[in-house]
């Protein structure tokens, strides 16, 4: 904070992490009149700043306070004389270790303690090397001829990404499932097991032939070998590394051929999805239940055979819809969304059969190791609404496309193997990450309400949990699964310290977050971000006041992080409407903002006109008026999957990333100068303009409808309109950047201003001017939606009411 202004970015670059408040109010009422959520978004793997935090993760194990395991921090207080240190979350003081106190002094500080160094990562000497990752494909064989030779052309791609050392096996299904035994040499030996069932891990290995039988194991007892256990045996034939297997895998990818099994014309194809995912999961529960795998599903269609259907074969029963989902007359659907939920934590599914007549309990939700992806290209859905769960709990990746020729899919597969940069102490290894766990501990004066992300609780209880649940509440600690650089978990606060007793002048409050999880290179790591903000307490207001007296020089509102605030609101909008109806959703979010613009705005009571927002609030409401307008709250033109899918990538995407979602960016391109950002307006469409669109999902090069008309007769390559050939082209490289550091890679759209294609544009830009409105410039859009100026009107005269 300098002047009176905070920085609310510095903490990104710094921690990995951006609040909503960076100065809190030290009561629970005045927390609630605050209306925005009192949040953190948080980035486990963000490469920091260099200056922020230690080169190199420190090989000992991290030093824990003695009562409540807060990892020592540079927040904490020391006394060097004594050797003792205080933890800032429960006050307990706690001995140094033996090696730590013989060598620390006031001016020879160990990394922990270095001031600037919040955040610091520690390899564990204690947890063995679980050895790198593996790669597990399952690919549907139902897709067309064409699609199935794109595919299997990727996915030879795919194998020259991958470490030698890393595992892959082959799983391939259509009616049945084949497993594909790699260490087979001469021909291509596959296991077909039927795809109308579930197969648990000892099955699999049983149909597999890995079992070792009783005499077997002794045998190898007495001459002091180590046993052949069925996960060994899957591990020396189905799960090998790159380096032994690429030429057989390669073999059989070329070879691969389409599902023989004969469809009549009346019905869909067999697919046996869910039965695929059952085999893939008991296969590596059976072959490495604590190393990290990702299974990599690619699908063309929905499972209409065995468990995990979701639509009949017959061709008559059309796919779930918006509709019949609101209605519950899909009664397919809520059996394979409790299947696929089942297989994201297969380690706590009993195999006892009497389990099912006991009364039923908690599931203990486990630690994930294996990541589910999946990759789905179809014109058609394919069931990624009812995987959802499966693929959010185990902190997996989805691809939405049309086709598996389409870069959308090429791009995305190629860049999932994502290596370190040169520069980073990593160099070389996966930027990924696989059994995650994430743990919060918070100073006394606040509790934990919950998470939203690709989480799922760990049912860890505790004083810090408070009874107020937002997201997946009722816990300190989650399961991540999976995690990428990219990888982003709202975690929502609790003030509960009470109104009559307020804080000390000075006192601060403390968070710590804890990831836990295995990397790339097979190594188990934590990584301890600690960070601490001031508390405020607010001034008694005599009653009859406004709601906004005193918040003028109010460092609350001076703190405040409208675009942290905007994205924390966006999750907690999205997970409501896995519950609640859209309309009651939007309705929360009118409320929500007016309350809000009531609070810290500057107004004279029921004085509309007198109404300013101030700077730090200033776009707020611009973007609640984008996201109710957004895919992610308008079911209107995109069906179950695609709403399931735009949801789930905005729960796990950074804070830059889920605002382009919010409120797209676009850029305006002309004869008159530089490209300039344009307002998400109609009145930025000009015949003599282009503007490049980026709403994350899509990138759109709009041409005006002179430019257009210029371009079809060919001006661009006389020479002398070489300035006319420049302006084409930039908006064409500038769209290059923005796709090629983005993942999943956007659909890029060309189009000309009155053409269809340009609905992609129009249907993202505020209604300025529409068929019942007198336009001064720019596009007429037909539309009833309410334009911007329209929406503030409102918000303005309801935030002043008295």
């Amino acid at each position: 904070m300098q002047d009176g202004a905070w920085d609310v970015t510095a903490s990104e670059d710094m921690l990995g992490v951006r609040m909503s408040y960076h100065c809190w109010p030290s009561s629970r009422l005045e927390a609630t009149r605050c209306v925005a959520p009192f949040g953190a978004l948080y980035t486990p793997l963000k490469r920091l700043n260099p200056a922020c935090a230690p080169p190199t993760a420190m090989p000992y194990e991290p030093v824990r306070c003695s009562s409540c395991k807060a990892v020592l921090n540079p927040y904490c207080q020391v006394d060097h004389r004594s050797k003792l240190w205080s933890c800032p979350f429960c006050l307990t003081r706690n001995h140094f270790p033996a090696h730590y106190a013989e060598n620390m002094s006031e001016t020879n500080l160990p990394a922990e303690l270095i001031p600037q160094y919040a955040t610091c990562e520690y390899e564990l000497p204690s947890v063995p090397d679980m050895g790198p990752p593996c790669f597990l494909f399952v690919v549907d064989t139902c897709i067309h001829v064409e699609e199935l030779a794109e595919l299997a052309d990727s996915l030879t791609q795919a194998l020259n990404l991958l470490p030698p050392e890393a595992l892959v096996g082959l799983i391939t299904f259509g009616t049945n499932v084949q497993v594909y035994e790699l260490g087979f040499d001469g021909f291509s030996k596959a296991y077909v097991m039927r795809g109308n069932r579930e197969y648990t891990p000892g099955r699999v290995g049983e149909l597999l032939g890995c079992q070792s039988t009783q005499a077997v194991q002794q045998g190898q007892q007495q001459q002091g070998q180590p046993p052949i256990t069925p996960g060994s045996q899957v591990l020396q034939r189905f799960l090998l590394p790159v380096s032994e297997c690429s030429f057989v895998l390669e073999t059989i990818l070329e070879d691969l051929r389409k599902d023989p099994w004969p469809v009549p014309n009346d019905k869909r194809v067999a697919r046996a999805t869910g039965c695929a995912l059952s085999v893939a999961t008991s296969l590596l529960q059976l072959s490495m239940p604590r190393r990290g795998a990702r299974i990599m599903l690619f699908t063309g269609g929905p499972c209409t055979s065995g468990p995990g259907a979701v639509v009949s074969r017959l061709k008559e029963e059309d796919m779930r819809s918006h509709a019949d989902l609101a209605k519950k007359a899909e009664p397919l659907h809520k059996p394979a969304c409790e299947y696929y939920a089942k297989l994201a934590n297969p380690a706590a599914v009993t195999a006892d059969p009497k389990a099912k007549k006991k009364k039923a309990t908690v599931v203990e939700q486990t630690q994930t190791y294996h990541v589910v992806d999946v990759f789905a290209c179809s014109l058609d859905q394919v069931g990624l609404l009812e995987m959802r769960e499966l693929v959010e709990a185990t902190g997996g990746l989805t691809v939405l496309g049309d086709s598996f020729g389409q870069s959308v899919f090429k791009e995305s597969l190629r860049r999932i193997f994502t290596r370190h940069p040169e520069d980073s102490p990593e160099a070389g290894q996966l930027a990924m990450a696989f059994g995650a766990s994430l743990e919060v501990m918070t100073s006394r004066e606040f509790k934990i309400s919950g998470a939203i992300g690709p989480v799922t609780s760990l049912h860890k209880h505790g004083p810090t949990v408070s009874d107020l649940e937002v997201g997946k509440g009722g816990t300190t600690a989650w399961s991540v699964g999976g995690l990428d650089p990219g990888t982003t978990i709202a975690i929502y606060f609790d003030i509960t310290n009470p109104g009559n007793t307020p804080l000390p002048d000075g006192k601060r409050r403390y968070i710590q977050f804890l990831t836990k999880y295995q990397h790339s290179n097979g190594r188990t790591r934590i990584r301890a971000t600690t960070m601490c903000g001031p508390w405020h307490n607010p001034p008694a207001v005599p009653d009859g006041q406004p709601s906004n007296a005193g918040m003028t020089h109010s460092p609350v509102r001076q703190s405040f992080d409208q675009e942290a605030a905007a994205v924390l609101s966006a999750r907690l909008a999205v997970f409501q409407t896995e519950s609640d109806e859209v309309g009651d959703v939007l309705r929360w979010v009118d409320r929500s903002l007016i309350r809000l613009c009531s609070k810290f705005a500057d107004y004279t009571a029921d004085q509309p006109e007198s109404f300013r927002l101030p700077p730090e609030f200033a776009l707020y409401p611009q973007f609640m008026f984008h996201l109710r307008r957004s895919q992610f709250l308008q079911l209107f033109n995109s069906s179950p999957d695609e709403a399931a899918y735009y949801r789930y990538v905005l729960i796990r995407e950074n804070t830059t990333n889920s605002l382009v979602m919010i409120q797209p960016t676009l850029l305006s391109y002309s004869f008159n100068g530089p490209p300039q950002a344009a307002l998400l307006d109609s009145e930025s469409v000009r015949p003599d303009t282009i503007l490049l669109l980026d709403t994350f999902f899509h990138v759109v090069v709009f041409h005006g409808e002179t430019i257009g008309a210029w371009r079809e007769l060919g001006y661009h390559e006389q020479e002398e309109h070489a300035s006319f050939r420049a302006l084409l082209e930039a908006p064409q490289s500038d769209a290059q950047l923005i796709m090629d550091a983005r993942f999943p890679v956007p659909r890029y759209i060309v189009c000309d201003q009155h053409k269809s294609e340009a609905r992609f544009l129009m249907a993202k830009l505020n209604p300025s001017a529409t068929h019942n409105s007198e336009a001064s410039s720019g596009e007429v859009i037909n539309t009833d939606d309410v334009s911007l100026r329209v929406f503030m009107e409102h918000l303005m005269k309801l935030a002043v009411q008295t």
